[in-house]
């Protein structure tokens, strides 16, 4: 039966367009953040390369550790909405932290453990909608993508703004502004999403192996992981690589990063209607092509242009991983869909972990130079694992 909201468009499509609202603050909040850090770690806070990568891994470490136990609590028990709230509260702790501490333990320990929560209401805020979507008889899938793009959208502005805000008005402004963004998430989400009752539970949420192509959920795990560690490596990188080895404007980080993930959301469309057509090992060798010479570019030319030019290989590379990866591995486990898109998302935090471990160690022993020839290493051994995989 329909509840009355189904009855109602036009409240759904206010409910709809708060949901797309509060998904493009969340993932502000982010990319105002997530950028300029390892910029922030070396200047402000005046720490080593090494250093800098090891917060990167405790960032993922103790994101894993928060976001799973929160993920299983809001599944058991409690309201999404709720949690959602709270966890934009405490992200907005964090940045009020990050705008006037620079002790790098504290930061490390503290600022943390904090931004955990506050990362986490992004997840927790996709989960919200399509328990929503599936509640009023709306499509759920086109609903997720079409909030994915908006996050998508938060990091084309995001970068180019966090650049600007931090190299005009410094860092504390650049983190007060974006735990400004978590307090109006915040209040938008306790004001206009809707509350969804929880449900008992019939099966355990334990993580589950897979039942069947145990092999290719292996190499798919491999193939992912050493992707999203790619990109992580190029995040934590590319900012320090361009300043302090290119002596390029601090902007153009921002706004390379912000034109990667502007024509990501064109190639995740593309690569979604095209994954019938060619198969999604195709696509992910395209993808993995792509990258290849990406990371070859990065090491090669440094002007401007050029590296502006790359970021449509860039593109391709992550945009194709991000609009099919999941969908992989839920093909592979077929019946399975919730440990499927666990596994998925896990692979970003064991790319951050590695990619943290790596650069930092990489850079203070050689240069920012060698981390993309430790990229490039990485994106060729994904080819070879294609290789491998089956095709479903």
């Amino acid at each position: 039966m329909q509840n009355s909201a189904a009855a109602r468009p036009g409240m759904f499509d206010f409910t709809s367009t708060a949901f797309l609202i509060v998904a493009f603050l969340t993932g502000i909040a982010g990319a105002l953040q997530t950028p300029t850090l390892s910029l922030f770690l070396t200047n402000e806070v005046q720490v080593r390369p090494a250093l800098v990568g090891f917060f990167f891994t405790g960032s993922a470490v103790i994101g894993i550790l928060v976001s799973q136990f929160l993920a299983g609590r809001s599944d058991r028990k409690g309201d999404r909405k709720s949690l959602i709230v709270f966890c934009c509260l405490v992200g907005m702790l964090a940045c009020v932290l990050f705008a006037w501490n620079r002790n790098y333990f504290i930061l490390l320990f503290v600022g943390v453990f904090l931004s955990s929560f506050g990362s986490t209401a992004n997840p927790q805020l996709f989960a919200l909608a399509r328990e929503h979507a599936d509640h009023t008889g709306r499509g759920a899938v086109m609903f997720s993508s079409i909030l994915r793009a908006q996050v998508s959208l938060a990091w084309v502005i995001g970068p180019p703004l966090a650049y600007a805000l931090a190299m005009g008005f410094g860092f504390t402004v650049m983190y007060l502004c974006a735990g400004a963004a978590f307090i109006v998430c915040g209040a938008m989400v306790w004001l206009f999403l809707p509350t969804m009752r929880k449900e008992p539970k019939l099966k355990s949420t334990m993580l589950e192996a897979p039942r069947t192509h145990r092999r290719d959920t292996f190499l798919l795990f491999v193939i992912c992981t050493l992707m999203w560690g790619t990109n992580s490596l190029y995040i934590i990188n590319m900012p320090l690589f361009i300043i302090d080895e290119l002596h390029l404007p601090e902007k153009l980080a921002g706004v390379m990063m912000g034109t990667a993930a502007g024509l990501e959301i064109p190639t995740m469309l593309i690569a979604g209607y095209y994954t019938r057509r060619f198969g999604k090992r195709f696509l992910m060798r395209v993808s993995t092509v792509a990258g290849i010479f990406f990371y070859a570019g990065m090491l090669t030319v440094h002007t401007p242009a050029i590296l502006l030019a790359l970021q449509v290989l860039n593109a391709i590379y992550i945009g194709i991983l991000a609009g099919i990866g999941m969908l992989y591995f839920q093909d592979l486990m077929p019946g399975q869909a919730g440990s499927a898109t666990t596994l998925y998302t896990n692979t970003t935090r064991v790319g951050w972990i590695i990619a943290g471990s790596l650069a930092g160690v990489v850079a203070e022993i050689w240069n920012y130079h060698t981390v993309f020839w430790i990229a490039l290493a990485m994106a060729l051994l994904t080819q070879l694992c294609l290789t491998r995989i089956k095709d479903i």
